[in-house]
């Protein structure tokens, strides 16, 4: 593991530039919660659709050429960012967490070679084309060669990686129902050849063309361009439409089964890294984590959001994971919370309304945990009820001594 400051394989690294990476990797970091990482994510899908939008109209030929000399400008103006953009994720790759061991050439290689990596190139061929004699004109093959912008949305969707996992864990489910459908598949097409070969023999003569209609069935997907005369090909076909169904509703199944597994797994990864950045939890053991974590809630809250109103009713309370939050008082007065500080445990612990309006001053990381939870935790863990109260206590005495103060004065 290299640390910051330490010599990386032979290479003197400096502070300066280390911060200065993983600041720039946080901030190109898929998925980041961060204000700046979400800002520029907002940016790269504007501009991407910027570069499609120009790409789709310069192939309309009813365009005027100063419309495609604007157009022009725009396509390279984005491929020009998206050079920078690889550039700038190729330098930060050392960065990545899994290349954490790595030197930074092979890091910087292995990314390249990635999926991420080879789609940030593709993004930038109509620079490389460019270099190499080609112009963007018309329907020219760098400006159709743009298009493959489109690529570049998958690194915004989570959801191909969570994909990629499903099927990974799901491979032994999915190989059997796929079995299950080339078998119906084969057995159809030459059920269907043999029955209809004579009466169609230019739709069914051959296999290739019986299975042409054979997908198009076990698929329901119902062309019609190709449909069986006799009673034996109907009897197929009706045979073949009823097991479509089944397959289908067996894969929905299986990658349904697959996708609520593998989000609850994500989901009890990500509070899990919440709860460990609040310090009323840090002691607490492994197995007292895991039980607490399968309660708590992330909630993410932009700034000057109102999180809680006086008067609301107290059925949770909340931890804050990072950011901070404004306690107004009734008094008038307020209270700033931040980084590992807890609220709403006054209402819930004394099952009474909201005495306090509770709104965040930055972006804020919140961890809700609901009263049936906090009772059920607080039978198996006395030390964080314990914790809860104490801090209720504190906090009810010091109202106490803020209304009198303000009484006398």
């Amino acid at each position: 593991m290299q640390f910051a400051g330490q010599p990386a394989y032979g290479r003197s690294v400096t502070a300066k530039e280390m911060t200065l990476r993983a600041q720039l990797y946080e901030l190109l970091r898929p998925n980041d919660p961060l204000p700046g990482a979400r800002r520029w994510r907002k940016a790269h899908l504007l501009i991407l659709a910027i570069g499609l939008l120009a790409v789709i109209l310069l192939s309309v030929d009813e365009l005027s050429p100063p419309h495609r000399v604007v157009l022009r400008g725009a396509i390279w103006g984005v491929t020009l960012f998206f050079l920078v953009e690889y550039v700038a994720r190729l330098w930060v790759a050392p960065e990545l967490p899994h290349m954490a061991d790595l030197s930074p050439l092979v890091a910087r290689l292995r990314w390249a070679c990635s999926v991420p990596g080879l789609i940030g190139l593709l993004a930038i061929m109509p620079a490389i084309m460019l270099a190499g004699g080609y112009s963007i004109a018309g329907t020219d093959a760098a400006s159709v060669f743009c298009i493959l912008w489109i690529l570049k949305l998958g690194l915004h969707a989570p959801a191909f990686g969570t994909l990629a996992r499903v099927i990974s864990n799901e491979r032994a489910p999915i190989t059997s129902v796929l079995i299950v459908f080339a078998i119906l598949l084969m057995s159809a097409a030459t059920g269907a050849h043999i029955a209809e070969r004579d009466g169609q023999p230019q739709q069914f003569g051959s296999l290739p063309n019986a299975m042409w209609w054979s997908v198009v069935t076990l698929t329901t997907t119902g062309y019609g361009d190709v449909v069986p005369v006799t009673p034996a090909g109907r009897i197929i076909g009706s045979l073949l439409m009823i097991s479509g169904i089944a397959v289908l509703a067996l894969m929905t199944g299986v990658l349904a089964t697959g996708f609520a597994q593998e989000e609850r797994r994500r989901e009890y990864l990500r509070v899990w890294d919440q709860v460990t950045r609040v310090p009323i939890f840090a002691s607490l053991g492994t197995v007292t984590l895991s039980e607490i974590v399968g309660k708590l809630r992330t909630r993410y809250y932009p700034a000057r959001v109102t999180v809680l109103r006086r008067g609301d009713p107290g059925d949770s309370m909340f931890f804050i994971s990072n950011g901070e939050v404004e306690v107004r008082l009734p008094t008038g007065g307020t209270v700033r919370l931040g980084d590992g500080a807890f609220f709403g445990e006054m209402s819930l612990l004394n099952r009474q309304p909201r005495a306090a309006t509770i709104a965040t001053t930055t972006p804020t990381t919140l961890l809700v945990l609901y009263a049936s939870d906090f009772y059920e935790i607080a039978s198996h863990i006395p030390a964080l009820a314990e914790a809860v109260e104490n801090e209720a206590r504190r906090r009810r005495e010091e109202n106490l001594e803020r209304q009198s103060g303000g009484a006398k004065s």
